[in-house]
């Protein structure tokens, strides 16, 4: 389609710098390439086996194959709270504090437009999900990019708050929210409590929302436990989090996600997707709740995995002499791409798909602070991530007899 065709809000976005990778990964698929894809962060393991019976169980009944609930069934809102309370020991009204969402991304597109009108901004990390920051743009507003810098992890989060603090005073218009997602999407930064008491501290201050997108909530290594940023008092203030199970209860496709907070953001919210959707399918929603009321457990295991994964995989790129350090968070190791490659990261991430035989993510396509930089997800087997290891190792050897 030329852009001459296509309507002025679609206009701005540009084309997903990503899906230049995935046209080349499916081209050598068609070409019979075996392709390691560590790519997309799309989890390859399958729920536990209880709450896909729970899911079939359910989707056998005659009476629940009509709309749902749009802001999610009592018992499912319910049982979210339960697990907070379990988990954070953060205390929640299910009919207030808690709404299902779509997703998380559909969640959190649809607060902000909830939020923003024309001439509204929001404050967001750069790099970062590229949702988060042009959902503002979908909505008719603006947003405000503040550098994270991966490198400097242990001081990272004094830089990160007076970024925001200079950028709240020093605007004309003061921003509507802050966005904020640790473990961190794509750098894989974390981060602990006392770095949400500031940001709930400064939100206060200058009367800001706070949308906290805990993604990665279930998913700490090494003994590290991703905090909720509703643990700190006063939070539900002005700040909302959006869990997702897509990760730790390897449900993505299921697409069940909850806003959880502040009153105010969620009735909005509420409002308007009243208005959009009727919510999740029934029988998911039942099943949500027999995987939210189950054991951690499950989702331990879970998380087991993807450690081992980021071992492989890290250990393996310092053996070849590419050094990584080990995330402590997320599904994602982010990698400063060797300097003596001298590319940008997706002339590099075309580099290692047709050489190496594996699928990463530019980090150009996370924001121009993402540019140096390359996201492996950890959604493939360690046998796999091994194989990586070795084709990048021959490519690189490649390249340097070839200079």
């Amino acid at each position: 389609m030329s852009e001459e065709w296509m309507f002025p809000r679609v206009q701005k976005l540009p084309k997903y710098v990503f899906s230049m990778v995935n046209e080349l990964k499916y081209k050598l698929r068609r070409e019979g390439e075996d392709i390691v894809d560590l790519g997309m962060g799309n989890p390859d393991l399958p729920p536990a086996e209880h709450i896909i019976e729970k899911l079939c169980e359910v989707a056998r009944r005659d009476n629940v194959h009509g709309y749902s609930a749009s802001k999610g069934i009592p018992r499912l809102r319910k049982a979210i709270c339960d697990f907070y309370k379990r988990r954070y020991g953060v205390e929640l009204d299910p009919e207030s504090q808690a709404i299902l969402t779509i997703g998380a991304k559909e969640g959190y597109s649809h607060l902000i437009l909830a939020m923003i009108e024309p001439g509204d901004s929001v404050i967001v990390p750069n790099p970062t999900y590229p949702i988060h920051y042009y959902a503002p743009i979908i909505a008719g507003g603006d947003a405000i990019s503040i550098p994270i810098i991966p490198d400097n992890e242990e001081s990272f989060e004094e830089h990160f708050l007076k970024r925001v603090h200079d950028t709240l005073r020093s605007s004309y218009r003061k921003p509507k929210a802050l966005v904020i997602s640790f473990p961190h999407n794509p750098t894989t930064l974390c981060v602990g409590i006392e770095f949400f008491k500031e940001i709930v501290k400064l939100a206060k201050r200058e009367e800001v929302w706070v949308i906290h997108d805990f993604a990665y909530a279930d998913l700490g290594f090494d003994g590290y436990t991703p905090p909720s940023i509703l643990q700190v008092e006063g939070a539900k203030d002005i700040a909302v989090e959006i869990y997702s199970m897509s990760k730790g209860f390897s449900m993505a496709g299921w697409r069940v996600a909850f806003v959880l907070g502040n009153e105010i953001l969620i009735k909005n919210l509420a409002h308007l997707k009243s208005y959009l959707d009727y919510g999740v399918f029934t029988p998911i929603q039942v099943a949500s709740i027999i995987a939210l009321e189950s054991p951690y457990e499950i989702v331990e295991k879970n998380k087991e995995v993807y450690q081992k994964r980021r071992d492989v995989l890290v250990e393996g790129l310092n053996r070849i002499g590419w050094e990584v350090k080990k995330p402590k968070g997320s599904m994602f190791v982010w990698a400063r791409i060797p300097e003596w490659v001298g590319m940008n990261s997706l002339e590099f991430s075309l580099f290692l798909l047709k050489e190496a035989k594996v699928a990463v993510s530019p980090g150009i396509g996370f924001g121009e602070y993402g540019e140096g930089y390359v996201r492996f997800a950890l959604v493939e087997n360690e046998h796999r991530i091994r194989q990586a290891v070795r084709g990048i190792k021959k490519a690189f050897q490649k390249f340097r007899q070839a200079v």
